[in-house]
């Protein structure tokens, strides 16, 4: 009987080979996409709390110049890079969503990817393939798994993302197909990244992803100086899915297009900075408002029905989300960002500040807001980013709203000019100065990145601000 073949082999096999000729112009322009996007959440985590204690730390540790802190643009070595890279992009929790997967994928893979192209000279073309590699793992794991974030106590984001960034860092560095299987066998020494950090609003929730970047340079290092890790990667008895994700998942998922269908091109990307399971919620907020011409005085109860998932990660408990006492808080709660829509008609990165959360008037309606599991939704989507349906009762009547897919999801895509301004709010709170055509120069500098000799080229944008 012939053994299987984990899948941890035949990825390493597609990475390894992988070239830019062997992908679609839509295919290559979603890849750019996501690093613009990456860049930009990362520019706006330059000023979010921890950044500074976090680069401080690997600034006192110092140790060989390899690879470049974007907010401090000093050189370090790069998993060290990776790892604060990872946090400052996730930071504001503005980055890209796969809402089957449920989780972020650019936030591990391209400062990683970037990392590894300092340390290697890697060129442009190189460094995308790279980033290509890393953001269709992570994908194609999360819409395999069938076990829901919540049930499983891990956050897919760090966890499937260790191996996404391992994955990207290989493929810059042009590691063979042995050496790359060997890298992810590594990784999995070293996987992790809990939902707890979430539930407790700690700011290791924004490092988590940092950590995943971190290992992917670790984990190539390692494998390129001799050190073997597992071979049975993913599906062994001790791998991924058996040891982290109870054996529920679908292999036929895993490998159905491998090499000519991609799942990172459904990433969506946020009109919000907040977690994805409060954006359904927000657009329904939003459209209420738009019918009561702003007047939310007579709002006197707003009930919120969401799925499981969605009501265990952002409703509860119901009191601290009504009173968020912290950013992390704010940015995982439905009263929160649904009082904050209906109140402002928006949730900027300026709303979720500390100033911010002392909005007397935001948290006045916060505290009428209601939320509960809706068995509909959660029948028809148990395991991904919830619907939500949102009543609001008053003296102007009752309103209701239901919002299936959020904003920014790939059937409602974020405009070239949404992009643009997504990069200008992001700009305008990292606390630095920026030349005036900085959007147009880092839009250009990333539409030619196949053609850069090195693809580090890229982290020279960060050069040019100032404190």
């Amino acid at each position: 009987m012939t053994t299987p073949v984990d899948f941890a082999t035949e990825y390493s096999e597609f990475a390894s080979r992988l070239s830019l000729e062997d992908l679609s112009g839509d295919t290559i322009q979603a890849a750019k996409t996501n690093v613009f996007d990456t860049l930009a959440c990362a520019i706006a985590g330059f000023s979010a709390n921890g950044i500074k204690d976090l680069t401080a730390l690997v600034t006192e540790w110092r140790g060989k110049p390899e690879a470049t802190i974007w907010s401090a643009g000093i050189k370090v070595p790069a998993p060290q890079a990776a790892w604060v890279n990872g946090a400052v992009s996730h930071a504001r929790d503005y980055d890209d969503t796969h809402d089957g997967a449920v989780l972020h994928a650019g936030v591990s893979v391209v400062p990683a990817a970037l990392a590894a192209a300092e340390l290697s000279e890697a060129s442009g073309a190189d460094l995308l393939a790279g980033i290509v590699v890393g953001l269709e793992l992570a994908c194609r794991l999360g819409t395999a798994a069938r076990i829901g974030l919540s049930e499983s106590g891990f956050m897919y984001t760090a966890l499937l993302g260790t191996f996404a960034a391992t994955a990207a860092a290989a493929r810059v560095c042009r590691l063979d197909a042995r050496l790359t299987a060997h890298a992810l066998g590594i990784a999995l020494s070293q996987a992790s990244g809990t939902t707890q950090a979430s539930r407790d609003a700690a700011l290791t929730k924004r490092i988590q992803p940092g950590f995943s970047a971190r290992t992917g340079l670790f984990s190539v290092a390692m494998a390129m100086r001799g050190i073997t890790g597992a071979v049975n990667t993913f599906e062994g008895g001790g791998g991924l899915f058996n040891s982290y994700l109870r054996g529920r998942y679908e292999p036929q998922v895993l490998r159905q297009g491998l090499g000519r269908d991609y799942e990172f091109v459904n990433l969506g990307y946020k009109f919000y900075p907040c977690c994805r399971n409060t954006h359904t919620s927000i657009d329904a907020a939003l459209a209420v408002r738009e019918r009561l011409a702003g007047d939310t005085n007579s709002i006197q109860e707003i009930t919120v029905g969401v799925n499981q998932e969605a009501y265990e990660a952002v409703c509860l408990p119901l009191d601290l989300r009504r009173r968020p006492t912290t950013v992390v808080q704010a940015q995982f709660s439905i009263p929160y960002t649904v009082a904050c829509a209906l109140v402002k008609g928006r949730v900027a990165l300026e709303d979720l500040t500390d100033a911010a959360l002392k909005d007397a008037k935001v948290l006045e309606l916060a505290d009428r807001v209601m939320t509960y599991v809706d068995q509909d939704i959660l029948r028809r989507s148990a395991g991904s980013i919830s619907p939500a349906i949102l009543t609001v009762k008053g003296h102007h009547g009752v309103h209701t709203s239901t919002v299936e897919i959020p904003r920014g999801h790939p059937s409602q895509p974020l405009s070239p000019v949404h992009f643009d301004e997504k990069l200008q709010s992001c700009i305008r709170i990292s606390g630095r100065e920026w030349p005036a055509h900085f959007t147009e120069n880092m839009r250009n500098l990333i539409n030619r990145l196949e053609d850069l000799p090195q693809g580090a080229d890229l982290v020279r944008i960060f050069a040019t601000t100032t404190e």
